[in-house]
């Protein structure tokens, strides 16, 4: 047998970052038994689904790496095979039409609900005679569900779930305007597309008791099922925008790189020993579904940080300033940024990319770190640079200034060295020039190594800015 899989997300909003999960999973269980995942658009609901919800669930899937096989489904052009099956099960005695009005319906329910009944449908026409129907009423079609009996699944993560049959409504197959529901739509869908695995949220999990009553009806095989648990926030409570429930697309914009939060991803709720760190063969190599838990993952923005800084540390310096250029187009100051990035300060960047990437946990990070290379001159001072910069240390960068044009040539060694026979003449502390030199090339009082700084910008720059503070007072920003 081949394993086919689905992800099947509905196109009303971005995609999230459980439905990007809920991909992965079902893109590595596919790829780690040689089989296939698919893609459903499940846009049945015309109000809600836009063009731009589909663009951005495919555009997401496409930047975290996850593929699927051939063309998307969508499930709405498939309407007319899912009202001919909702037929076939009235045909065949399993479905019969329902023309309770939507008054009835609601005193249906609210009666339900006194008496504590999880049932809500009263069942009143089901095997009523339809030359009682009402003249110029159109009936919904439901299904003829088991009375008693027990509906159950043998669920790959939950286990085995039983549903007691008594409190389990005759569903809806077919609206009165002729539309068909979910339920009945993903049952088909399923089935005609050759899913074998369901690996969705556990929110799901009422669903398949409905669901497998309807292939029940239908005599076709029930997919195995796998339920996994919602992601929550650290603090136990669902996962909300406070705790990180964004887009993917935001997580791109924060700077996070695509196999770090694959990586993250994928060991929320998934355990495979002690090891954190994957490379994508390895997760589709060690990925199965009874590793997963059945409590819900916590999502934890420090962790995948700090797995992120490790995928940084450890990508090739290229391959971040290629990363940085995608990223630029989503950035809401990106144009600005992407204009200045000239070969000549890209090459500058590429050179810096060493220092700048052993502390930095985004490309965020990198592109701020890098600021100092992008800055015109005069370039602007943060306040605990001005603070630093005083009469007294813009003397001292004149006269180190006037030893390091000595310098030839220009390097991180050979300017070290200039600067450390200064400090030794001067009998001063390496730090006490070392900062004032930082804050006059960079701004700040933070960045790169002050030596691989003075070796990026290269001589004429660093000389030019270490002037710009001692040759006059400069605005600062």
């Amino acid at each position: 047998m081949t394993v086919v899989t689905r992800f099947a997300p509905s196109p009303t909003g971005f995609l999230h970052i459980g439905g990007a999960r809920t991909a992965l999973f079902n893109w590595l269980y596919a790829h780690g038994r040689g089989g296939k995942m698919l893609l459903r658009i499940e846009d049945t609901d015309r109000e809600r689904s836009t063009q731009a919800a589909i663009d951005a669930i495919v555009d997401g899937l496409t930047w975290l790496g996850i593929t699927w096989d051939g063309d998307p489904i969508y499930q709405f052009a498939r309407s007319a095979r899912h009202r001919e099956v909702a037929e076939q099960l009235l045909a065949a005695g399993h479905a019969y039409r329902c023309y309770a009005s939507a008054g009835e319906l609601a005193q249906m329910r609210d009666e339900a609900r006194r008496q504590g009944r999880a049932k809500l449908y009263d069942g009143r026409w089901r095997d009523r005679s339809p030359s009682e129907a009402p003249p110029g009423v159109k009936p919904a079609i439901r299904l003829k569900a088991p009375l008693t009996g027990e509906t159950v699944i043998e669920d790959r993560v939950q286990g085995r779930v039983v549903w007691q049959n008594e409190n389990l409504d005759d569903l809806v197959l077919l609206r009165s305007d002729g539309t068909p529901t979910y339920m009945l739509a993903v049952v088909v869908d399923d089935h005609d597309m050759g899913i074998t695995h369901v690996i969705r949220g556990d929110d799901h999990l009422t669903n398949a008791a409905r669901q497998k009553q309807i292939y029940d009806a239908l005599g076709w095989p029930v997919p195995t099922m796998a339920h996994i648990p919602l992601i929550h926030g650290p603090d136990g409570a669902k996962l909300s925008k406070r705790h990180g429930a964004l887009g993917v697309d935001a997580y791109r914009a924060m700077g996070y790189l695509p196999p770090a939060l694959r990586n993250y991803l994928v060991r929320l709720g998934w355990s495979h020993g002690d090891q954190e760190i994957f490379s994508t063969e390895e997760m589709i190599a060690a990925f199965d579904l009874p590793q997963i838990g059945r409590s819900p993952a916590r999502f934890d923005f420090a962790k995948l940080e700090n797995l992120n800084g490790h995928y940084i540390r450890h990508s090739a310096d290229q391959a971040l300033i290629d990363a940085i250029s995608r990223l630029l187009p989503h950035l809401a100051d990106g144009g600005e940024l992407a204009a200045k990035m000239t070969p000549r300060r890209k090459n500058q960047f590429l050179a810096a990319m060493p220092s700048l990437k052993e502390r930095a946990k985004t490309l965020i990070d990198l592109i701020d770190g890098a600021s100092f290379l992008f800055a015109e001159r005069p370039i602007p001072l943060d306040e605990r640079a001005v603070a630093l910069l005083t009469p007294e240390t813009k003397n001292l960068l004149r006269e180190v200034a006037a030893d390091l044009a000595q310098v030839e040539p220009w390097t991180a060694e050979t300017t070290e060295r200039a600067v450390r026979a200064f400090a030794e003449r001067r009998g001063l502390k390496l730090g006490s020039v070392a900062q004032p030199l930082r804050a006059a090339l960079t701004g700040r009082v933070t960045s790169p190594g002050i030596f691989a700084v003075l070796a990026v910008l290269d001589k004429d720059e660093s000389l030019a800015r270490l002037a710009d503070r001692f040759t006059a007072v400069q605005p600062h920003g």
